[in-house]
């Protein structure tokens, strides 16, 4: 035993970029995933070649790109000034090295520590790195971060700039795929913040012209707005913001030197204060903070010199001040909004009484929530002791800075016989269960009294941590995991329902998932294949001929813990839960959760497949 434990000069050994990269990947890109959700490891690996195009139109080259997926296969063009022809290997392939560490030349710049493409790089079965510049052309081809082909420097009539293709590791990222839906907000964000920049992604053409205000446009309708969309610019600062008619909560989207912040950081922070402070001396009222607030969309958009990010992907920035013998980040927000946001409520007064009887509305309304609340939470308190209706995960007792650990997952099953299931097979370090009791209420139209009344609301409510901020949510992934029957599905419509009509950030954020487990079980004596369509289930048939043994599973209890290893694992497939921009929640709960039986009946006849369940 002492000989198998001994720590000698064998032990120890020098990693090379690569095979750290490689080895760590967390650590570079954040989780890995399967494309499911927009922050997982594809979408980084994207965003690290772009934010190098975005840099070179930032210093006034290149106003198009170019941005191609052809199933695995990712292209980014730009017309930028090119990688010089001397140093196209080394800037893919050498950790610290890079033209952003000359802060003359890339003073506001995203990707400051030379890593981004090297992370591509290794974590890409092929890439592969072009730049034209002055009518010469230098290449270069890598697997998994080594060097395959370096092609010769050769003239051509080729416009300048930089071409990369990639194609992830698919023993790094599981089961990948990409979704168009998060490429195409994520591109919408480069524009939104480059106004000027147009992108084209498979043919598709993208571009911005009144930035942030656009942003707030494409993602809260007209008729749901309180007021205007107020839209204030300066250097290095842009807000818009408005109030929701129907939303409970806050809202923001957050960026940094074109980065999207999705956690905030500290210009998030000094934004929020900066508007209560204004808003009080404006109209001269001692406000509650959370009153002012309530219900705000809004966007917010600093450039910061040399910036410090919380991590690698960069969502969420730590630097206190805007730069070297600069202002603090806080004092550069806060006399903006004391400034502008003033000058634009004097001189919009009816912008001015929209939002003071907002104000007061959610005065009214917490004052009468109150006493409510404190019950809520006490019953919560209770529940959580005797009921333990949340089996919570590690993550949040070892990480108490930020609870929110980007692997956290919250499944909301059905039923002890599910929950059970889930809850023995689970990663106990990131995964949470909560256990539902019966249907939930249809919540639709319902006030927010109800979230606090109702036993099953009020504690999913407190098992999220969302009742105060949307920022404490203590999960990013909330699956809902219910059996694939009638009643499955009709608990899946009135969570839906509960989030839309409470919380629907939570949506528009990217947070809520349904868990897709199989239908069906083929094996024989060799080989057990899950099926999750019946096309998948008529494929796994031919594949293990003769008569293979079939199981159809009604609902989640029948899976043994053993086989929901599978399902909730590496190999987890999340559908995510979407909203087109164009739809109004309102509309489109009043259709199907409201009380126009007539018209959802024919909706319903008019719309029905009939789907035989056939079993060889």
């Amino acid at each position: 035993m002492l000989e198998q434990n001994q720590y000698t000069e064998d032990n120890i050994r020098s990693l090379d970029w690569k095979e750290h990269i490689r080895m760590r990947p967390g650590m570079y890109i954040g989780k890995l995933g399967d494309g499911s959700s927009p922050d997982d490891g594809i979408y980084i690996l994207l965003k690290e070649v772009l934010d190098n195009s975005i840099d070179e139109f930032v210093m006034g080259t290149g106003k198009t790109i170019e941005v191609t997926v052809r199933d695995k296969t990712v292209t980014v063009r730009d017309y930028g000034r090119g990688i010089p022809l001397g140093k196209v290997v080394d800037v893919v392939s050498k950790m610290n090295t890079g033209g952003k560490y000359d802060s003359r030349a890339f003073k506001k710049s995203v990707g400051l520590n030379g890593v981004g493409t090297k992370a591509v790089n290794a974590l890409s079965t092929y890439f592969r790195v072009e730049s034209v510049r002055n009518n010469q052309q230098k290449a270069a081809e890598f697997s998994a971060g080594e060097l395959t082909l370096e092609e010769d420097i050769i003239e051509t009539t080729k416009r300048k700039g930089t071409k990369v293709s990639f194609i992830a590791d698919d023993t790094i990222f599981k089961n990948y795929k990409y979704r168009n839906e998060y490429i195409v907000m994520m591109l919408k964000n480069y524009c939104y913040l480059n106004t000027g920049l147009t992108i084209i992604y498979n043919g598709e053409k993208y571009q911005s012209e009144e930035g942030l205000k656009d942003l707030l446009s494409e993602n809260i309708n007209e008729d749901d707005r309180i007021y205007p969309i107020i839209h204030l610019k300066d250097e290095d600062i842009e807000i818009a913001m408005t109030h929701s008619k129907t939303q409970y909560s806050e809202e923001y989207y957050s960026f940094v030197n074109g980065q999207n912040t999705t956690q905030g950081g500290t210009h998030l922070a000094a934004f929020r204060e900066a508007l209560v402070r204004t808003i009080k001396e404006f109209y001269n009222k001692n406000f509650e903070a959370a009153d002012i607030r309530k219900s705000i969309v809004s966007a917010i958009s600093v450039k910061v010199e040399e910036p410090v990010f919380e991590s690698q992907t960069k969502t969420k920035l730590g630097s206190t001040d805007m730069g070297p013998n600069l202002p603090t980040v806080r004092t550069f927000v806060n006399d903006f909004i004391k400034t502008k946001l003033d000058n634009f409520l004097h001189r919009n007064p009816e912008t001015a009484d929209a939002l003071l009887k907002k104000i007061l509305q959610a005065e009214r309304e917490r004052k009468e929530l109150s006493g409510i609340r404190k019950l809520a939470r006490d019953r919560a308190k209770k529940a959580s002791l005797h009921n333990k209706k949340l089996r919570d995960c590690r993550v949040h007792l070892t990480d108490a800075k930020n609870p929110r650990s980007l692997e956290s997952t919250l499944f909301i099953t059905e039923g002890d016989s599910a929950s059970g299931s889930i809850t023995k097979s689970r990663d106990v370090n990131t995964q949470a269960v909560f256990s539902l009791r019966g249907k939930p209420l249809n919540s639709y139209g319902m006030s927010k009294k109800i979230v606090y009344e109702n036993e099953e609301f009020n504690l999913l409510q407190a098992a999220l941590n969302i009742e105060e901020e949307m920022e404490n949510l203590r999960y990013n992934n909330i699956v809902i995991a219910t059996d694939a029957d009638v009643d499955g599905m009709h608990i899946r419509l009135l969570l839906i329902t509960f989030f839309l009509q409470f919380f629907p950030e939570l949506i528009k954020e990217r947070h809520l998932y349904i868990l897709q487990t199989p239908l069906f079980r083929v094996r024989n004596k060799k080989e057990t294949i899950y099926c999750y369509s019946e096309e998948e289930r008529k494929a796994a048939i031919e594949k293990l001929k003769g008569k293979p043994e079939i199981t159809r599973f009604k609902g989640l209890g029948e899976i043994s813990p053993d086989e929901f290893k599978h399902f909730i694992g590496q190999d987890i497939r999340l559908d995510p839960v979407m909203l087109d921009s164009a739809t109004s929640i309102q509309n489109m709960l009043e259709f199907y959760m409201g009380k126009n039986t007539p018209d959802r009946q024919d909706f319903i006849i008019n719309n029905l497949k009939v789907e035989l369940d056939v079993v060889d």
